[in-house]
């Protein structure tokens, strides 16, 4: 391994600096929604993120709590990466996380959202929860009285455009009206985030959706709305290769999320047009990368090849949900 130069101590004060004096207004702020963050508040995340992330590689403390701060982890859906980056990522800052799942709480049968709410709020600093519907989430921000983070929700995956976009920041240099992310498949909560994500940040964005599995019309018509000012782009096609065409990066999910096992099958037949293959591929830039917010079912929205072709890429997006998610925290909380 090569030797890491330390961060210098301008750049640790800086960023100590940049989540001490919450310059974009996130401190105590929930995050359900990105309809409800800013531009400079989502550049904010990725500014604070990226200081995070050299730190971690050179294995510094530097910028941390000074009193451990508890992070409450509601699950109603199982988790990989969300579950680990928000521990890891506590740990790294000295705070701590509770996983909660869902039969061991009863959210909204053994006890009520509201009340579940309420008492958590007297013991930690920060809610996160990962749930079937949105309106959960929007109930525990109404009756809590701590910042609640939106870990996943049938409408959106905030937290996962956090990570997408650094990624997409580290492979280019640079977001912005050069970049064209192109998303193949349903339009899901994933989707509906990353429409938000990339016209906040001014990258220039398509989608290729089956007839029927088109993205929420409102998300496209706030997408629409924030690039009048950032300059981007955003297309919705149903052809796959229209959408594909010259993108610098291309982007998966999964054909079936949880709570849809019911329409494997169907969706199986629909969406066998939108795999990711070398095919597809190469209808966008030569030096177009792959992204997959993971799990991935190899076969199925993206082949092995292109996997294994583009792991680098897609596991360097799941490591920056670790340093994305620290940097909100660390945004939400405070020094």
């Amino acid at each position: 391994m090569t030797a890491v130069e330390n961060t210098p101590s301008e750049e640790i004060e800086s960023l100590r600096a940049l989540i001490a004096n919450d310059l974009t207004g996130w401190r105590k702020k929930h995050c359900l929604s990105l309809f409800d963050v800013s531009s400079a508040q989502f550049n904010a995340v990725l500014e604070v993120a990226k200081g995070l992330k050299a730190l971690d590689v050179q294995r510094q403390m530097a910028v941390a709590w000074t009193y451990p701060r508890t992070l409450a982890m509601i699950f109603e859906k199982p988790s990989l990466r969300t579950r680990v980056s928000f521990e890891a990522g506590m740990a790294h800052l000295r705070g701590h996380a509770i996983n909660l799942a869902a039969n061991e709480i009863g959210l909204g049968s053994r006890e009520s959202v509201a009340d579940v709410a309420n008492v958590l709020s007297r013991w930690v600093d920060v809610i996160a929860a990962r749930v079937f519907s949105h309106e959960t989430v929007e109930e525990l921000a109404r009756t809590g009285t701590v910042p609640v983070i939106n870990a996943l929700s049938d409408k959106e995956h905030p937290i996962q455009a956090f990570a997408d976009m650094l990624t997409l920041q580290e492979r280019a240099g640079a977001l912005g009206n050069a970049l064209k992310l192109a998303y193949v498949g349903d339009g899901n909560n994933v989707l509906h985030a990353l429409l938000l994500a990339c016209a906040k940040m001014g990258v220039n964005i398509s989608a290729g959706c089956p007839e029927g599995y088109f993205p929420d019309p409102a998300y496209v018509a706030e997408a629409e709305r924030i690039a009048q000012e950032t300059g981007a782009k955003i297309e919705i096609f149903q052809d796959p290769i229209a959408a594909v065409r010259d993108a610098d990066a291309v982007y998966a999910d999964v054909w079936t999320s949880m709570g849809q096992e019911t329409e494997k099958d169907e969706r199986g037949n629909v969406f066998v047009p939108y795999q990711i293959n070398a095919a597809l591929m190469a209808h966008a830039k030569p030096s177009a990368i792959v992204l997959h917010c993971l799990p991935a079912h190899r076969g199925e929205e993206v082949t092995a090849e292109i996997m294994d072709i583009h792991a680098d890429a897609i596991y360097e997006q799941a490591e920056n949900r670790l340093h994305t998610q620290k940097a909100l925290l660390m945004l939400i909380i405070g020094l």
